[in-house]
């Protein structure tokens, strides 16, 4: 899979922008906020409809356009996959016809001109990102990697992203019912159905969890001994809210350095196992008026040689585990798909020393297209640099060659 042309309309500083998207490996080169990151992010919204810096998908419209009447920004991207070439449009309408400074706001999504659902294209054009902030997946909060999680499994399983949706619509509800169970009183048998929707949802959710993670897992692995010159061994450690294993008695579940192997249980024995610990917690999530139980509360580590990353791994380990997990994603990806997914790497240089550098450029001869951003030619080498295409960003503006 890869790129062949990216159109942007009112898109943050980009008014207008037609680029013929070369099918290679590229270097984008621009002094800092000259829009180099904007046309990675472009890119990778084709893939994910989500931004990765963006709080609302409101302040991706062009800024200096008049908050009245209907401005529209567009991103179009024809890209070719293995059954031919496509279109993807994704148009941001934001409509203030009153002018009284309150606008009204929604997304579509066309593909080859057809308007449809998003979950519905997920997972036409894949995309892979790297930035330096996404550290935060190892070193922040638990919601940070969920989040990567989610994004990633959407991008195969449309399934996957419908019952996120319903999920969440359902843990709204069960939680808007225990505030109220908490606040008057009531008959907790009414939470049965919600129960009841709430384990269905969340085990297809956890199933797709641990096969993910699963596969993922070997995938970085081997990547990650390879960038560390076999003296790390990277492991994801899946820790579920709902834990489906049995605990011996008197005894912790797991050796902190363990990784569990929860591939053997079914959906149908999760569902049943997520419904029954709901009901033993239902007193105390009446009493605080909030579910505790589910995959919204899912914790991912990241472990190298038995040693959590987020908590005691230095900032070079952290880098390193990061960049096996992209490069990861991007076989994992084409392991599922059949398709190379385009790799998009932001600044990614300036995080590696010399070796490292090295390694990534070797791992990247793989890829069907690669888009890389820089603000310093030197750290590519000369014959890299000799063999690859340099563009030059400035301004908002772009000029190949």
């Amino acid at each position: 899979m890869y790129l062949k042309r990216l159109s942007l309309t009112n898109f943050r500083q980009f008014s207008r922008l037609d680029l013929d998207v070369p099918r290679e490996i590229f270097l984008l080169v621009g002094g800092n906020a000259q829009g180099k990151t904007t046309l990675l992010e472009a890119v990778y919204f084709l893939s994910t409809f989500s931004s990765f810096h963006a709080r609302s998908d409101r302040q991706l419209i062009n800024f200096t356009l008049p908050d009245v009447g209907t401005t529209v920004g567009r991103i179009v991207g024809d890209f070719v996959r293995q059954d031919g070439e496509h279109r993807m449009e994704v148009r941001l309408i934001r409509e203030n016809n009153n002018g009284n400074g309150h606008s009204r706001f929604r997304k579509e999504v066309l593909l080859d001109g057809v308007k449809r659902k998003m979950n519905e294209v997920v997972g036409q054009f894949n995309a892979v990102i790297f930035l330096p902030q996404m550290a935060r997946i190892i070193e922040e909060s638990p919601s940070e990697r969920r989040r990567y999680l989610d994004i990633l499994i959407s991008q195969v399983s449309p399934r996957y992203v419908q019952h996120l949706s319903d999920y969440a619509q359902t843990l709204a509800q069960r939680n808007a019912l225990l505030k109220l169970l908490s606040e008057r009183g009531g008959d907790p048998g009414q939470l049965a159905v919600w129960d009841g929707m709430l384990a269905r949802h969340g085990a297809f959710i956890m199933k797709e969890r641990i096969q993910v993670i699963r596969e993922l897992e070997e995938e970085a692995k081997r990547i990650h001994y390879e960038l560390t010159h076999g003296l790390e061994v990277l492991r994801l450690d899946y820790q579920p809210s709902y834990e489906p294993l049995s605990k011996p008695e008197g005894q912790m579940l797991l050796n902190v350095s363990t990784v569990a192997d929860r591939s053997g249980f079914s959906q149908k024995d999760l569902e049943a196992g997520l419904l029954a610990e709901l009901g033993k917690h239902q007193r105390e999530e009446i009493a605080r008026g909030v579910t505790t139980i589910g995959p919204h509360r899912d914790e991912l580590r990241f472990l190298s040689n038995q040693v959590d990353l987020g908590e005691y791994g230095s900032r070079g380990q952290g880098r390193t585990a990061l960049l096996a997990l992209k490069l990861g994603e991007v076989n994992w990806l084409r392991n599922r798909t059949g398709e190379w997914p385009v790799l998009l790497l932001d600044e990614i240089m300036s995080e590696l020393d010399v070796q490292r550098r090295a390694d990534l450029l070797a791992a990247l001869a793989e890829c069907d297209q690669a888009i890389l951003t820089s603000t310093d030619l030197s750290m590519f080498g000369t014959d890299f640099i000799e063999s690859h295409a340099v563009w030059r960003v400035a301004g908002g503006m772009v000029k190949p060659g």
